[in-house]
């Protein structure tokens, strides 16, 4: 009868279509019958035998599995197989050929040594497989081919392993048809459960190998197009994995001297494409011609024989010309075709020990390559997001902190999931103005794309309002205002801290976020009180800003909810315990010096339990050194002609109490070209500061919004080339701007270590 039309025979490369699995099982193997499916009545004596209505066995049943039973393990008589039958009971009248075919597959896998042991899919290789079935001259022959354990079986399998599942070819057929429908169910579903690309392969060879094949190679295209990109250039297929059956040598204990059996170990450099020490030699790298032989069997889609004529050209273009190509239908070439174009092939090897391929097998190839390569694609577009999700977070976030002056940093960031790296949670170090600090951490509600891109919009938003010196309520008042121009759901809780190292003080304003703890250096702990405020995005709320003390040695810790929050424990309960962490902290390392900061983040997130991962968490670190008064000289000038002559006098006697009259020269001339430029421009008194850390700063500061800028002044401009030497001369400098003007500072290195009196 013809085949239904369908798409997938052309897909599988059969000339008919596919059809369904119980179908296929009860299709008449004699000859002139269709081997996939026939609808045409069998005669009582062809195919699986009928059942006689008193429910008595048929005595060929009994003579066909006793013969099984002894060409397997040459122990069990007819009489005995046939009582065994019996008392398994027999079929009903009209029962289906493939329910009986499975019933007496259950029965010879019950009965232990004396029936072939059925194929488990995905178990390992029998060791009657692995050694040999027994003495040479017990089987052999065409029938020794036919397996009563699909994919599995020895080489002397003997004659009777045919009629193992019935009387008669139909029993045979239907035993190998059963045991092939479960071999494609459970090596899809391993091959389903992989989630990337290695998981995908390693489960394609570990399902087909040793049940299906000895040796499995497959190549992928180096690189996977992703989507609907088209590839530019030559395809070029890689190797990307290979596996095997194990050598003899590989089995330890018991399973090695059982595999080893009476015919000693097998000689797998009789397998093609691998050697005597079991490797798998084959083209790294194979650059796919158009036109080619290669090229057509891709293009075809359906796996192909090894012999076939296509595939002769094929493979030697695939695995290299000095390998050596199996012979015979012991191979198969299988395209992987994804969702529009083939992305690799997979070739499947047995070696000479075992019977060859037949046709049937040809569509679990197609299965397995279908199911692959669609997965593969899958696991390529589930890579893609996850790496633009993954660069999406790590971009908003600082790559690096700032090492600013008096104040030491150390941050933590870690989502929700590794499978979900996308989030609302940020923190962020912005180096201020006269050597302060701005310290931010928040939180957008949500765990995707959107909160990923809102935060990077607010984080943006803050920097920006922080290179204008603006206070820390007011920051809140136009973030709020951003986040409700972004859309009226948008919310976030955010902590905007400044700290300033010379008046060891820092100012903080909350929107709804965890208060911050403060480590002090005695080891004492304390949440500080700061006014909860309402989230941002609320909006019509005014935010309250506290200024607190910060001295030198404590450790300020700010971190988002999702630090001490979880369906666990509530928010405050997490706080305490936080508290409590950081004091047992500082007193293991004693209580005359604060912990390592790196270290104590560490520490901090090691409190987490394993339900305690529920939220994205961000944590900010800050270290307070301060600067000691010692180092630090600040002087009023008025703005007049005489304002530079003065800010020399005053450097010049900073640097003798400091020792540092070796920058006497560089510094008086940069002071004066900066204080000049200030005094041109400004209505009130100019500041002065000089700060000695690690480097030499200077500061100057004047009522002008207007920034100075560098440019190439002419050969008879009388002016124009202070910042010029500014810049050659400098260290660092820069200009920012100011809610009341702006600053104009330069960095001058320390001759040596410095001298702190």
């Amino acid at each position: 009868m013809p085949a239904a039309p369908g798409g997938c025979a052309e897909e599988l490369g059969h000339g008919k279509a596919p059809v369904p699995a119980a179908e296929a099982v009860r299709g008449s193997a004699a000859p002139g019958d269709d081997p996939v499916h026939s609808d045409v009545p069998r005669p009582r004596g062809e195919g699986v035998p009928a059942t006689p209505q008193d429910g008595t066995p048929r005595p060929a049943r009994g003579r066909a599995r006793g013969t099984a039973a002894q060409g397997a393990a040459g122990r069990r008589g007819r009489d005995g197989e046939a009582a065994r039958n019996a008392a398994h009971g027999a079929p009903a009248h009209g029962e289906e050929p493939a329910d009986v075919s499975a019933g007496r597959a259950h029965g010879a896998r019950g009965a232990g040594a004396e029936g072939l042991p059925a194929a488990v899919p995905g178990a390992s290789r029998p060791r009657e497989a692995l050694a040999g079935a027994g003495p040479a001259g017990q089987g052999g022959g065409a029938d020794a081919a036919a397996p009563a354990a699909y994919g599995i079986q020895g080489a002397g399998a003997g004659e009777g392993a045919v009629g193992a599942a019935g009387p008669g070819p139909d029993g045979g057929v239907a035993r190998r048809e059963g045991d092939r429908l479960r071999f494609v169910g459970a090596a899809t579903r391993r091959i389903a459960r992989g989630i990337d690309l290695d998981e995908i392969v390693l489960g394609l060879c570990r399902a087909t190998v040793p049940t299906f094949s000895d040796a499995i190679l497959v190549y992928l295209r180096d690189p996977l197009p992703v989507g609907d990109e088209r590839p530019v250039g030559p395809v070029v297929l890689r190797l990307r994995r290979t596996d095997r059956l194990r050598p003899i040598d590989d089995l330890t204990g018991a399973e090695g001297a059982g595999a080893a059996g009476g015919a000693g170990e097998l000689d797998f450099s009789q397998l093609p494409l691998v050697g005597p020490q079991g490797d798998l030699p084959a083209a790294e790298l194979c650059e796919i011609r158009p036109g080619g032989a290669l090229a057509e069997v891709l293009r075809g889609v359906r796996p192909v024989f090894g012999s076939a004529a296509g595939a002769k050209d094929a493979l030697p273009e695939l695995l290299g010309s000095e390998h050596p190509v199996p012979r015979g239908q012991r191979a198969i070439l299988a395209p992987l075709r994804g969702r529009r174009r083939v992305i690799g092939s997979a070739v499947f090897l047995r070696s000479p020990e075992r019977p060859a391929f037949e046709q049937n097998d040809l569509l679990v190839a197609a299965q397995l390559a279908t199911h692959t390569a669609l997965g593969i694609d899958k696991a390529v577009l589930y890579g893609r997001e996850a790496y633009i999700a993954d660069e999406l977070q790590r971009t908003m976030l600082p790559d690096s902190l700032p090492q600013p002056t008096g104040v030491r940093l150390a941050s933590r960031y870690l989502p929700a999931a590794e499978t979900a790296r996308v989030g609302g949670d940020w923190y962020d170090a912005i180096p201020l103005p006269g050597s302060r600090v701005a310290l931010v951490v928040g939180d957008v509600m949500g765990h995707s794309m959107t909160s990923a891109a809102i935060m990077g919009q607010l984080r943006t938003t803050a920097q920006t309002l922080a290179q204008l010196d603006l206070p820390p309520a007011e920051v809140l008042h136009h973030l709020d205002e951003q986040a409700q121009r972004l859309g009226s759901d948008r919310m976030a809780t955010c902590l905007y801290a400044v700290y300033d190292p010379v008046s060891h003080r820092i100012t903080i304003a909350n929107a709804g976020h965890p208060p911050p703890v403060l480590l002090h250096l005695g080891g004492r702990a304390e949440v500080l009180r700061v006014p909860p405020g309402a989230p941002i995005g609320v909006g019509g709320v005014d935010f309250e800003a506290v200024e607190l003390d910060a001295p030198a040695g404590a450790t300020l810790l700010l971190y988002t909810d999702g630090l001490v929050e979880s369906r666990l424990r509530d928010v405050w309960t997490g706080i305490e315990q936080l508290r409590e962490r950081l004091a047992t902290t500082a007193q293991l390392t004693g209580l005359d010096h604060p912990p390592p900061l790196e270290a104590l983040c560490d520490d901090v997130l090691d409190m987490l339990g394993p339900g305690d991962r529920d939220d994205d968490i961000a944590l900010l670190a800050a270290r307070f050194d301060g600067i000691a008064p010692s180092d630090v000289a600040y002087w009023f000038l008025d703005p007049e002609e005489t304002a530079p002559g003065r800010a020399r006098r005053f450097a010049r006697r900073a640097l003798t109490r400091w020792g540092l009259e070796e920058l006497q020269d560089s510094l008086e001339l940069l002071v004066s070209e900066v204080v000049t430029n200030a005094v041109r421009y400004a209505e009130r008194p100019v500041t002065l500061r000089l700060l000695r850390t690690d480097v030499l700063r200077c500061e100057v500061g004047d009522d002008s919004p207007q920034l100075p800028r560098q440019r190439r002044a002419r050969e008879t401009d009388e002016g124009g080339r202070g910042l010029f030497l500014v810049n050659r001369m400098a260290r660092r400098w820069g200009a920012t701007r100011l809610s009341s003007g702006k600053v104009v500072w330069f960095e001058l290195p320390l001759p040596g270590p410095p001298d702190r009196r």
